[in-house]
């Protein structure tokens, strides 16, 4: 009986997301060929990375990357969009004006990552890393930033959901879990005001206290919220927006 060929492994392909140019090719074993696109995606991405392949402007859409080591990769401009991170090492990557939208990001490490200009709309970024990070610009709007690590990062005119723009040395605060649903009140010092997002609710300081008003009255709930308020007031004054400052600045030389 004469021997059946070896079937040749699937190939698979990353293009550029503009113009469709074939960047790199890899083999894919019979496991990850036979699985979802996700799985093939990540596969290839961590073959060219591994080889140091320039992966900028590449549509990687949908890649199915938990725990996975990316770190000082070079993606920008690169589309992630819904991509599943959970886990992985993104530290030091270069993801400026990358589309990370609705990319699942909890507890990813993105320290010293480069994510200027970023599309993190609707991100989920609970408990992830951004030491250091770069956010200057990013688009923030929907994003989860619950119990992320954000020391030392830059979140200058970064737009969150109304288009307002972060502003300020610490423009980030988040307080919880509290209320009834035990989530985290987060505030954002911008160039036109504060902003505040609790659960399903973005808006300004009034519209929250007409919710909170309307929704606990003067319970435990809207007294812990309300204290909150006052400690997020305290910060804003601390470390208020850099219009707030330049305001002041040229108050005391007139």
């Amino acid at each position: 009986m004469e021997e059946q060929a070896a079937a040749s492994p699937q190939k698979y392909q990353i293009k550029n997301r503009w113009t469709g140019a074939v960047m790199f090719e890899c083999g894919l074993s019979a496991e990850v060929a036979a699985g979802a696109e996700g799985l093939k995606i990540g596969f290839a991405i961590k073959a060219a990375l591994k080889v140091g392949a320039n992966l900028g402007d590449a549509y990687l859409r949908g890649a199915y990357l938990r725990g996975a080591d990316l770190g000082g990769a070079y993606l920008g401009g690169a589309n992630l969009g819904g991509a599943y991170l959970r886990g992985a090492n993104l530290g030091g990557a270069n993801l400026g004006d990358a589309d990370l939208g609705g990319a699942y990001l909890r507890g990813a490490n993105l320290g010293g990552a480069n994510l200027g200009d970023a599309n993190l709309g609707d991100a989920d970024l609970g408990g992830a890393n951004l030491c250091g990070a770069n956010l200057c610009g990013a688009n923030l709007c929907g994003a989860n930033l619950g119990d992320a690590y954000l020391r030392g990062a830059n979140l200058g005119g970064a737009q969150v959901d109304d288009g307002s723009l972060l502003s300020g040395s610490r423009p980030i605060i988040q307080i919880g879990p509290i209320g009834s649903e035990s989530r985290y009140l987060i505030a954002y010092i911008t160039a036109s005001g504060l902003r505040l997002r609790a659960g399903c609710f973005f808006g300004d300081r009034s519209a929250f206290e007409a919710k909170l008003a309307e929704r606990h009255g003067d319970n435990e709930h809207a007294r812990e919220y309300r204290a909150a308020l006052a400690f997020i007031d305290a910060h804003a004054e601390i470390w208020p927006a850099v219009a707030k400052i330049e305001a002041e600045s040229a108050e005391t030389e007139a």
